[in-house]
């Protein structure tokens, strides 16, 4: 841990001052894996124009090939860094991120640009466990909880500021830009973090974490989103999509039935025996489906429905995230004092209210003020009271040395209903014929999102009544990007985070 010490001011200014570039080091690798949640987002219609020959079933998996490879590695990639010592996993990870980035900003086809992707979303697993811990090492005990809480805030405001850093950078230099943009983010921090990033010895004599399980899991998602975005193109009852969905559900049995065995597996099995993991992590799955699609489906109908430029709707889908980075601290807060039940059915339904706008709302004629802000600020309003506090639903039930792999779990659940919901946005929006047809197809969309969000809402009556167990001090702490706990200790520590006076379900 880097204190201040005795020898004076001078050296207590110089440990403060390192302090500080620790935060800023770490901040920037949670800040690059968080921005590709949303900066990619925005440049799909720019992808769609480079490469016109390409199906958008085969684009989309620009977006699930990171989602995947990120979910299914993010349990492994922490305990990786509890094993070997987090300064390797992040410095492996950064160079494996920006490697991703530099392949996927030089690809000359869509199969390429996936492999960039998938590279990506190793690095961007091995980036956020790793510097969690980096950052938790760093700081002493009393400032872990707030310093963190910074930490899971700049997480937050790289997915507010993706649609609009993302569209500047797309119009005035090209969809690469978003991917070259991570380059020199990640040189900064490497050569300072070499400098001042401390070095914490791993515990080698824990058994290996499950990369055979990774394989498994990672096959399962793979085949299940093959089989449901090529349904409709290749027919539902062909061999290939028969053959994938087999095939989804033979590797998800043997990784179901490895994970039951394995000492350190991807996914413990242990944890859903508490009935709110389950619920929470079940909602969050739905919630991700609709989540995802809707984050993609409003660029796309915007930049092809009302063609609006891609700087243009970059702008106009910005409010909602920054509804939500204002509106998660208060909700944790509350969630704390009234329950995470009766919070996320308010919730749900604001969410609900927000989506079936738009479905009997938005026409063809563009109408930005009057239409478009408002839906958008009620469902941000609505996304802010339900996702952070979700993820802190999740662990209240756990014992404090299982918060970061249960929230780890629930930011795998996350991940995985994403790429399922961007599979489905795939098949919802079909090939329309014209205009009217493409609004129509919106409108199931926005419809779907709705019952994704509904059914979520329904799956948290299921939590307990307040007073059932207890939760972090600051629920609202919990990165809404990475899923981690952000009130005590991460992979790498031991002791226990604080807890609230108040106890809820």
């Amino acid at each position: 841990m880097i204190e201040p010490t005795d020898a004076g001011p001078v050296a207590g200014r110089h440990a403060r001052r390192r302090l500080r570039v620790v935060f800023a080091v770490t901040a920037l690798g949670a800040f690059m894996a968080s921005l590709d949640l949303s900066i990619v987002n925005v440049a799909f219609p720019a992808l769609e124009r480079s490469f016109p020959h390409d199906a958008q079933a085969s684009l989309a998996w620009v977006i699930t090939g990171y989602s995947i490879v990120f979910g299914a590695l993010l349990v492994v990639a922490g305990r990786t860094a509890d094993r070997i010592g987090s300064r390797r996993v992040f410095f492996a990870g950064l160079a494996i991120f920006c490697l991703g980035s530099a392949l996927a900003g030089l690809a000359p086809s869509v199969p390429l640009l996936v492999a960039g992707r998938l590279v990506q979303g190793v690095g961007a697993a091995a980036l956020l466990p790793s510097s969690l811990g980096l950052l938790l090492a760093a700081f002493p005990s009393e400032r872990r909880s707030q310093i963190v809480a910074l930490w899971g805030g700049i997480g937050a405001l790289a997915v507010a500021t993706g649609p609009s850093l993302g569209a500047v950078l797309i119009t005035g230099f090209g969809w690469r830009a978003a991917f070259y943009v991570n380059l020199p983010i990640g040189l900064v921090a490497w050569l300072v973090g070499r400098n001042v990033l401390p070095t914490l010895r791993g515990d080698t004599t824990r058994s290996s974490p499950d990369y055979p399980g990774v394989v498994l899991l990672s096959g399962a998602l793979a085949a299940l989103v093959l089989a449901i975005s090529e349904g409709p193109g290749w027919g539902w009852s062909s061999g290939w999509i028969i053959a994938s969905f087999a095939t989804a559900l033979g590797l998800g049995a043997g990784f179901l039935r490895r994970s039951a065995r394995h000492a350190e597996p991807v996914l413990d099995l242990t944890l859903f025996r508490s009935r709110s993991f389950t619920v929470a992590n079940a909602a969050a799955l739905l919630y991700a489906m609709g989540f995802f699609a809707m984050l993609l489906g409003n660029i796309l109908f915007l930049t092809s429905v009302w063609h609006y430029s891609i700087l243009r709707a970059g702008l106009a889908v910005t409010p909602g995230p920054l509804v939500v980075a204002v509106v998660s601290g208060p909700a944790g807060k509350m969630a704390g004092r009234y329950g995470f039940r009766r919070l996320l059915l308010t919730g749900f339904v604001v969410f609900t209210a927000g989506l079936v706008w738009y479905a009997t709302r938005v026409g063809l004629r563009p109408e930005y003020l009057s239409v478009w802000l408002p839906g958008t600020l009620v469902v941000g309003l609505g996304i802010g009271l339900t996702f952070p506090v979700l993820s802190a639903a999740a662990v209240s039930s756990l014992q404090p040395e299982r918060f970061a792999v249960g929230s780890a779990v629930n930011q795998t659940a996350r991940q995985v209903g994403g790429a399922l919901g961007i599979a489905l946005l795939v098949v919802i929006l079909g090939t329309p014929t014209g205009a009217a047809e493409a609004l129509a197809h919106f409108h199931h969309l926005w419809w779907f999102v709705a019952a994704m969000a509904a059914s979520s809402g329904l799956i948290c009556c299921l939590l307990g009544p307040p007073g059932s167990v207890r939760v972090p001090a600051d629920p609202g702490a919990l990165d809404t990007a990475s899923g981690f706990d952000t009130t005590g200790p991460g992979p790498l520590e031991s002791a226990p985070p604080r807890l609230a006076p108040v106890e809820v379900v």
